[in-house]
């Protein structure tokens, strides 16, 4: 998938909703345990009802990883189900990868090629090598941690070198390694007030947002400082959605709190 397609899907839809596929067998509905797969029988309900009014599913890796070789071959027939009857929709691993290269190349072509995600997401601690490995496939994303949502994210992501902010240093520095046109870069929702600053450093990227609904992050607030020219925003929410309910309406409620998302978004578009 190239940016002019994900654009094209935002215009379409008047949507920039992704949603994150993270599956907790302890929070889906009791009656799903009864299916041979029921992680993949989840999600394909969740996508058959929201499809729609997204752009981006994000399934985090962990939540297959932990159920062995079960859960892999679940992450596999719900990235194969997208693919072949919504081949338009942007999907991440959101598996946190980075080590050095020939390890990064290897974890790029498990991503890339075997599953066929559009994009991964990627921690950039160890610099350089560990991130242009996956940004060599041509039509892919690494998406990089930037500034996260969450409560630790700032004992170094906001330490202070040569008066700037270490993750501003790391947006900086990842603008001048090869192929850096396919990078996006996570920032949390929680953290509103530094779109501005991280706008000024990457105003053509794409940030994919994750902390709206269940961890309190504001979209008009994020809207306010991060929209650029294309949008530029993937907006995730994950609990908040696929979590509505528990019972047998579980797709009618995602698809519920879906709408809602995508119709303030749309309004957003439209002003």
């Amino acid at each position: 998938m190239t940016t002019p397609q994900l654009v094209e899907q935002i215009k379409k839809k008047k949507s920039f909703l992704c949603i994150g596929l993270d599956v907790d067998l302890d929070k889906i509905p009791k009656y799903l345990l009864e299916f041979d797969d029921p992680i993949f029988e989840f999600n394909k309900q969740i996508i058959d009802a929201t499809h729609h009014l997204v752009v981006a599913y994000k399934p985090n890796i962990a939540f297959y990883e932990a159920y062995g070789i079960r859960g892999w071959q679940s992450l596999h027939k719900t990235i194969d189900y997208l693919n072949q009857t919504h081949p338009e929709i942007f999907t991440i691993a959101d598996a946190k990868r980075g080590d050095i290269g020939n390890t990064s190349t290897q974890y790029a072509k498990a991503f890339f090629e075997d599953l066929n995600f559009n994009a991964i997401t990627v921690a950039p601690y160890m610099g350089r090598d560990s991130v242009e490995p996956f940004l060599a496939f041509k039509g892919k994303f690494a998406i990089m941690l930037a500034l996260t949502s969450n409560i630790g994210g700032l004992d170094f992501q906001t330490l202070e070198f040569n008066n700037e902010q270490l993750y501003e240093t790391v947006l900086k520095k990842s603008l001048t390694w090869k192929n850096s046109q396919n990078l996006m870069f996570v920032v949390g929702a929680t953290r509103p007030e530094f779109f501005e600053t991280i706008r000024k450093i990457v105003p053509n990227h794409f940030l994919l947002v994750p902390g709206i609904g269940a961890q309190g992050g504001n979209l008009q607030e994020v809207c306010k400082y991060g929209l650029n020219k294309n949008i530029g925003l993937l907006i995730n929410s994950s609990r908040g959605i696929i979590y509505a309910s528990n019972g047998k309406d579980f797709a009618q409620k995602a698809n519920q709190k879906a709408f809602e998302l995508q119709q303030e978004m749309q309004e957003i578009i439209e002003n």
